[in-house]
């Protein structure tokens, strides 16, 4: 088929749909979305909680646990040892598909009774690591998500092999981090971004092969420079004691001198390598792979996130994870193995033909299930023989079409779309949509949607953020009975023993912030998904604001203003200088 342009059923704005999409949805055999890729990606966001945990025991042995469920949720939860046991049966709680109703209206009420998993981890495989989520392989790791074989790791998300680091994000193969953001196979990295390869640096920004380097931005395999100038060994080291990096003043400082003389040197129209005939932001080693975010290793995708773990193929529309994965749509949570996924939550090791299901392991030909191990041929949690299956589900299709769902705004949903937001078990504040599509409690009603009312902390702050010492030389283990009152919110906080030895090996103040704080300030240092069409700022000789002097002649356009049109993440009211790859290389190679 040829492009259509069609109009968004949630924000109205009108979306293409080009020839190749066509193809893929033929491929999957299903209609093509009535939803943008923005909202497609909001709502598959919306049944993923990743840091809101609460203390509820478990409604199988009725021990205390760590749960993504809040204790007032309508939900029978059980730990996940309870969970992945026999002392319960799967199918006990399965439906018979009533023709009359509406098939989400029978699917939500089949939620509300079957247990759910507390957390979303590979229990087996975490030691001492009981506040993860979406995580396995992990030791001794505090509050981390998106992560794998992670090793005393605290307050991070998208991790991948690190060691000894917090508050990280977007990392892999790296250790003894803390404060950086995109950065991989790295030691001894703080307070920078986008590094690689590099020992020793701190306040740095796009730095590859780089030892002992402070304040620098797009250099490659320097050693010894301090804000992007040379010195020998000798000079580095008497000049880095004169920071004061045991301080929180002289940090906050450096943090925000770093930030203005990051600005002086151009960007990369995207964060990527070794990709061929991709775009989005944050891709590396992708081929074929179209408007994709924080994905690595995968071919044939659109409209994909968070593909953190190689490989993924023939996807569109689906949310983290990969590892083996493919032939997925419009899923979030589906890896290690996993084949024809559609409008799923969680569904991995070995899935295959599952469709709208949630909480799916090592099952096949599943459809409107949820919580299910080892299970095969089944709808609504009841057990068919394969040929009753399969007539049962043409049939459930064809009344999906025929009288679809439509929620308390007037969405339509049939056959081809995702789960309706009704269907979640968190409410908007609680999920990871907040996160990427920020919005009040007010506005999140007025689309129809939950908001989760926290009740006020129990615990009062015995010190003010203020209070704490400049220095990390004078905090003594008497501040891990302290509870702080975070500077940003006011809401209280406690130091954990595992983060003061992190702090004290690395020679850093105290937070003043509380874990959230920390991450929402990392989050405004990566990149958002939405793409924006741009020039590069190449004028020539410099950058056309005239804040950057290019350092050689770009022979492609001499001293004329560089033609060359992209799609960007960095949207044009921000600050930073935003080169095409040909010219951004002829600066950093």
């Amino acid at each position: 088929m040829q492009t259509e342009t069609k109009t968004c059923q949630n924000c109205k704005a009108d979306f293409v749909i080009e020839s190749d999409d066509f193809a893929f949805y033929e491929k999957v055999q299903v209609p093509p979305p009535t939803f943008c890729p923005d909202c497609r990606y909001q709502r598959r966001l919306m049944f993923r909680n990743e840091r809101a945990l609460y203390k509820r025991k478990c409604d199988l042995c009725e021990k205390d646990m760590v749960s993504s469920f809040s204790p007032d949720k309508p939900y029978t939860v059980y730990c996940n040892p309870c969970w992945y046991s026999d002392k319960w049966d799967q199918l006990e709680f399965g439906q018979d598909y009533d023709p009359n109703k509406k098939f989400f209206d029978q699917l939500k009420e089949l939620t509300l009774k079957t247990p759910f998993m507390s957390l979303i981890v590979d229990t087996p495989n975490l030691v001492n690591s009981e506040y993860l989520t979406h995580a396995g392989s992990c030791k001794n790791c505090y509050l981390i998500c998106n992560a794998d074989f992670c090793e005393n790791v605290l307050y991070s998300e998208m991790v991948i092999t690190v060691k000894d680091s917090m508050d990280v994000i977007m990392c892999g193969e790296s250790q003894l981090c803390y404060q950086i953001v995109n950065t991989g196979k790295s030691s001894r990295v703080f307070f920078s971004e986008d590094c690689q390869g590099c020992q020793d640096v701190y306040f740095s920004k796009d730095l590859i092969g780089c030892d002992n380097c402070f304040g620098c931005s797009n250099l490659r395999k320097q050693k010894y420079h301090i804000w992007n100038e040379p010195y020998t060994k000798e000079e580095y080291e008497e000049k880095i004691k004169e920071f004061k990096l045991d301080s929180y003043k002289s940090i906050e400082e450096l943090k925000k001198k770093a930030r203005e003389h990051w600005l002086k040197y151009p960007n990369k129209f995207m964060h990527g390598r070794q990709n061929k005939n991709s775009s989005g932001e944050y891709v590396f080693f992708s081929k074929n792979s179209k408007n994709t975010y924080r994905s690595r290793y995968a071919e044939d995708t659109r409209y994909c996130q968070m593909l953190t773990i190689p490989s993924t193929k023939d996807s569109y529309d689906l949310t983290e994870w990969g590892n083996g994965a493919e032939l997925i749509y419009d899923t979030i949570t589906s890896g290690e193995g996993t084949s024809n996924i559609k409008f799923c939550f969680a569904a991995w090791n070995v899935a295959q033909n599952v469709e709208y299901s949630m909480h799916i392991i090592t099952s096949k030909n599943i459809f409107g299930c949820t919580s299910l191990r080892n299970k095969e041929f089944c709808i609504l949690n009841k057990k068919y023989s394969e040929e009753e299956y399969k007539k049962l589900r043409e049939q459930i299709i064809k009344d999906m079409n025929e009288s679809p769902y439509t929620d308390s705004k007037g969405r339509v949903w049939k056959y081809g779309e995702f789960l309706p937001y009704d269907i979640s078990t968190f409410k908007y504040n609680e999920s990871t949509a907040k996160q990427y599509f920020p919005m009040t409690k007010e506005e999140a009603l007025e689309k129809g949607w939950q908001w989760h009312d926290q009740e006020p902390s129990k615990h009062k702050p015995t010190i003010k953020a203020k209070d704490i010492p400049d220095s990390i030389k004078y905090v003594s283990d008497n501040m891990l009975k302290e509870i702080i009152e975070c500077e940003e919110c006011n809401k209280a906080f406690k130091i954990i023993k595992p983060e003061l030895e992190l702090l004290r090996r690395f020679g850093f103040p105290l937070p003043r912030k509380c874990p959230d704080c920390r991450h929402d300030e990392r989050m405004t240092r990566v990149n958002k998904q939405k793409l924006h069409k741009r020039k590069c700022q190449c004028a020539g000789e410099k950058s056309d604001n005239n804040v950057y002097q290019n350092t050689t002649s770009h022979i492609d356009h001499e001293k004329e203003h560089c033609p060359n049109e992209f799609e960007t993440a960095y949207s044009p009211d921000r600050e930073e200088i935003v080169y095409c790859e040909k010219c951004y290389q002829g600066e950093v190679s």
